[in-house]
């Protein structure tokens, strides 16, 4: 939580002077919208109590003072509240944009395994609500300065009025705080993670959906996406309610606060009414911050959740996978060291920790000591930095965004043009396929590359690692899914990249084809690994 906090802090610094002028503006709006009631209400009061009076008491009330007053003030408002939405909005909207990118290269670097559903979640819908709450934050200023000015203004009905009046907001405050801070945390909490549940369970229902038509589990699918809504419902119906109870304290503040005003005054009629309606005034304005505290809930519990998916990400990555984590070279505390432009094929049986090893040299997860490139990639990992350039991974199921073929390959470097995408393509052996799709480029392949079959997206992820003109290539069995003859194609096209390029090569691989790229070759098994110095030459 520090952690985040801390970036939370660092995001916002920079629109530090941003927020200031929003809440010097939420003051002045405040003081601006108590004051225009309270005049309109004496000079009402004022000018029904001179027409009484007679018509030598109405020709000398001086009622242009008054209405020029409150015209001004009307405008004051308009404006300061004008600029109070233009400030805050601009710099919680700015702050959190930077929030989102971060949280985004925190959790990749990481959390290679938390589902993408909750990274969508949290980076959408929990930083969200810390917007909103960045956005209120300044008209609290603003609602305090008019409860203040409230409290003042009602001296003019007497000292009890004032005493009463001064009781009565600070009881609200402080059972709004209370009621907020116990009542709503639980709720919210639960409400964000049902809310959550429910939006997962349907993205994972909608990927597999073939799968469900082909099985006829529409029934059952539809259960559980009714129960799990019906829980959502629930949470958020139990939310609702907690946070009615607590936004209703300032109605019930401003009654009690207005008839102790009605009985305690001891002023006369237009003093009283200009104190009855500030009383009003200030105490719907105060009401802002208890509603603001039974929203602040929900920012907390998004705080907690962002939290504790970037804490997740170490407890995720310290967590044993299916695969066991390589072990060490027998005698050699260094492991098997690389120099610049060899290349490594790592074989083995499944679960031998091939690509385990392989994520680690890419900095997807902790590196271990069986494996060390020259030069190697920095330790903070895949995302950051120079890390982009000098290791570039073609994973064995590789991620393919919702897009164009050419934004898929723009990942690597944006700005590419289109001629080095068709040369990626060309070495990757997708070149022909592309070209004769009617968009080429241009061709739309769906979410999570639907569209594609297995052996394109293979072959897409390889053009991407390609364009990313990495010092290493990691392959993650890069001939899965092809014939025996694009099999062989890939792999003379990457020798050739290789030779050209100087850049080192490390594949994990049960092809033949694949091996013969190798000058090193190591095999992982369950008991310890071997490595062995061979000369690969291509058919």
């Amino acid at each position: 939580m520090s952690e985040l906090r801390g970036l939370l802090r660092l995001v916002t610094a920079p629109k530090r002077r941003s927020f200031l002028a929003a809440g010097a503006c939420a003051v002045a709006a405040g003081l601006a919208g108590l004051a225009l009631v309270a005049l309109a209400g004496w000079f009402i009061a004022a000018a029904a109590v001179a027409g009484a009076a007679g018509v030598i008491a109405v020709q000398a009330f001086n009622y242009l003072l008054p209405s020029a007053l409150i015209r001004l003030l009307a405008i004051l408002r308009t404006a300061s509240r004008y600029g109070e939405r233009l400030w805050s909005h601009e710099a919680a909207l700015f702050s959190l944009a930077t929030l989102r990118t971060r949280l985004f290269e925190l959790i990749a670097a990481r959390s290679a395994r938390v589902p993408a559903g909750t990274v969508n979640e949290a980076i959408l819908v929990d930083v969200a609500a810390l917007e909103d709450r960045l956005i209120r934050r300044p008209s609290d200023a603003g609602a305090l300065a008019a409860g203040i000015a409230c409290v003042a203004v009602t001296l003019a009905a007497g000292m009890a009025a004032t005493c009463a009046v001064l009781l009565i907001l600070a009881s609200m405050l402080a059972v709004g705080r209370y009621a907020a801070g116990c009542w709503l945390p639980d709720a919210a909490m639960r409400m964000q993670q049902r809310i959550g549940a429910l939006r997962t369970r349907i993205g994972d229902r909608v990927a597999a959906a073939p799968e469900i038509l082909a099985y006829g589990l529409e029934p059952v699918v539809e259960q559980e996406i009714a129960q799990a809504g019906c829980k959502a419902d629930r949470a958020r119906l139990a939310f609702a309610r907690i946070e009615a109870s607590v936004t209703a304290l300032p109605m019930i503040a401003g009654g009690l606060a207005a008839g102790a005003v009605s009985l305690l005054s001891t002023a006369d009629l237009p003093c009283t009414v200009m104190a009855l309606l500030a009383v009003l005034a200030g105490t719907e304005q105060l009401g802002s911050i208890i509603r603001s505290m039974a929203r602040d809930a929900v920012a907390r519990a998004g705080l907690d959740r962002l939290a504790g998916l970037v804490v997740a990400g170490d407890a995720v990555d310290s967590e044993p996978e299916s695969e066991q984590d390589p072990p060490a070279v027998p005698g050699d505390e260094t492991g098997l060291q690389l120099r610049d432009g060899e290349r490594l094929v790592i074989t083995g049986p499944s679960g031998s920790g091939k690509t385990t090893l392989l994520e680690g040299l890419a900095g997807l997860r902790e590196a271990g000591s069986l494996v060390r490139l020259a030069d190697s990639c920095p330790e903070e990992g895949y995302l950051a930095g120079a890390g982009v350039r000098r290791c570039a991974l073609a994973p064995q199921s590789g991620g393919i965004i919702a897009g164009t073929i050419a934004d898929n390959l723009r990942l690597a470097a944006p700005g590419l043009a289109d001629e080095a995408l068709w040369e990626a393509l060309r070495i990757a052996c997708l070149e022909r396929e592309v070209r004769a799709m009617p968009a080429g480029l241009l061709t739309w392949v769906g979410d999570g590359g639907l569209r594609l079959s297995g052996g394109q997206r293979k072959r897409l992820t390889i053009a991407r690692a390609l364009l990313a003109r990495p010092s290493w290539l990691l392959l993650d069995e890069p001939s899965e899914g092809l014939d025996p003859a694009t099999d062989q194609q890939l792999c003379r096209n990457l020798d050739a990249w290789l030779h050209r390029t100087g850049a080192g090569l490390v594949a994990v691989t049960h092809r033949d084809a694949v091996r013969a790229l190798a000058t090193r070759q190591m095999t992982l098994g369950n008991r310890e690994p071997s490595a062995q110095q061979r000369a690969g030459a291509l058919p």
